[in-house]
């Protein structure tokens, strides 16, 4: 007799992973041709300053808050650092992670301890939860959020919940473990489709966001 689960398991690391990286690049190249084709009006005016220094100095200065903005934000900013760090190295350095991307795309790198990645995982459910809050407590921010925002937020905490689930052993194995593999090839898929996008196109937004302001003189 088949174990509870094991067929829908089966499934999703079969077909249902094809079908989320089919749709995930089909979606990645659709968007991204959708940004690249969007032109600016051709800016006539005498340039002020140099657009291509203006763009890469952006990709960088990016990533630490103007001055005071921090102050403002504090939970958000802190809180969003540890979690992008927290998700990259639970994704990309977890070993049964790893051990996917070597048989998708043939190649590995060493990972980090199982404990350690536990222990990410739980502070990373964590800050999304204080983030959370954070969201539905603050009034302007609440009142900007739309179904997307808490859409991306679910469609985020379930992989992370249920996979520490299962490496925990919590709940019945494969049914957990069927849930945590279905969620991620659900995120995966809506990744092109959602805000999520922006984890592929950070680079080129900072970098034309600071050529124009470069070309004009000024700081992006």
């Amino acid at each position: 007799m088949t174990e509870p689960g094991m067929d829908l398991l089966m499934w999703a690391r079969g077909t249902g992973f094809q079908i989320a990286i089919g749709v995930f690049l089909f979606g990645l190249v659709l968007r991204l041709i959708e940004i690249f084709a969007l032109r600016r009006k051709a800016d006539v005016a005498p340039p002020k300053g140099d657009a291509v220094s203006g763009g890469l100095r952006t990709i960088f200065t990016r990533f630490v808050p103007a001055p005071g903005f921090a102050a403002l934000l504090p939970a958000q900013i802190i809180g969003g650092v540890i979690f992008h760090f927290g998700l990259l190295f639970i994704v990309f350095f977890f070993v049964p992670h790893i051990a996917v991307i070597k048989d998708t795309f043939g190649v590995s790198w060493p990972g980090i301890s199982s404990a350690v990645i536990n222990a990410l995982t739980v502070l990373t459910v964590a800050i999304l939860v204080v983030l959370l809050v954070v969201r539905l407590k603050h009034p302007v921010r609440r009142y900007l959020s739309d179904f997307q925002d808490y859409f991306i937020w679910a469609l985020t905490v379930v992989p992370l919940v249920s996979g520490y689930m299962a490496f925990n052993a919590v709940g019945p194995y494969t049914i957990v473990l069927a849930i945590h593999v279905l969620s991620a090839e659900l995120l995966i898929a809506l990744i092109p489709f959602t805000r999520l996008t922006h984890a592929f196109t950070w680079v080129s937004s900072r970098y034309y966001n600071g050529a124009f302001a470069g070309r004009k003189g000024t700081m992006s």
